[in-house]
């Protein structure tokens, strides 16, 4: 008579395999999960958040960083929009320089001197409705780059036969000046980088100025 097997042949002792290597997945998407921020929840700085020490520097060395040279490289008037082509070696300080020497040209009456005007003879003034783009590379400071930008994502991918695609062209947005003098509570904003608002896309470089 054969002794009594507390376990029968053949089978096994244990979990499952299977289970094991199923709780173990699961166990590391838990982990994942809590440790990394989920996309949705990141935000761009807003305007009325303290402002990072880096964007703090720029905005201090911009005080006494000379304006680069520019060039106006496209002028789509159905559009209000400009684009400025500054050297390639171009720093953020510059940029933020010239964001701000571009709103007190405006400000002071100017900038019609220096750019052409977006919305010339306007009551409010030349530049009463204006999308002003700055560009370090050559290839992107085209007509076809603004058209796409001022048009926005939420433009069907046909409206325009783009051979530059939106978010090509807004990675490549060193600057950002928008006038709408119709809109009280904030007429003007610029931006280093590019964001838009309405559908929550920004640039990696986006900061916002003012």
């Amino acid at each position: 008579m054969n002794d009594a097997d507390p376990q029968e042949q053949g089978k096994r002792v244990g979990l499952h395999p299977a289970i094991v290597i199923f709780g173990v997945i699961i166990g590391l998407w838990l982990f994942i999960q809590a440790i990394i921020p989920k996309s949705k929840d990141i935000h761009p700085p807003q305007g009325n958040e303290a402002r990072s020490e880096h964007l703090t520097l720029l905005l201090k060395e911009a005080e006494s960083t000379p304006v680069p040279s520019i060039k106006v490289t496209a002028h789509v008037q159905g559009m209000n929009a400009l684009s400025l082509l500054v050297p390639q070696q171009t720093t953020d300080s510059q940029v933020v320089a010239l964001l701000n020497h571009l709103k007190r040209s405006r400000q002071d009456g100017s900038l019609a001197s220096q750019i052409p005007a977006t919305t010339p003879g306007n009551d409010i003034g030349e530049f009463a409705v204006a999308d002003i783009y700055i560009f370090s590379d050559p290839k992107y400071a085209v007509p076809e780059a603004v058209e796409i930008l001022s048009v926005g994502a939420h433009a069907p991918g046909d409206f325009y036969q783009s051979t530059i695609p939106y978010e090509i062209a807004m990675e490549q947005v060193r600057g950002h000046y928008a006038v709408n003098l119709n809109q009280k509570n904030q007429p003007e904003h610029a931006s280093l980088g590019f964001g838009e608002k309405a559908t929550g896309l920004y640039s990696r470089r986006y900061q916002p100025l003012f």
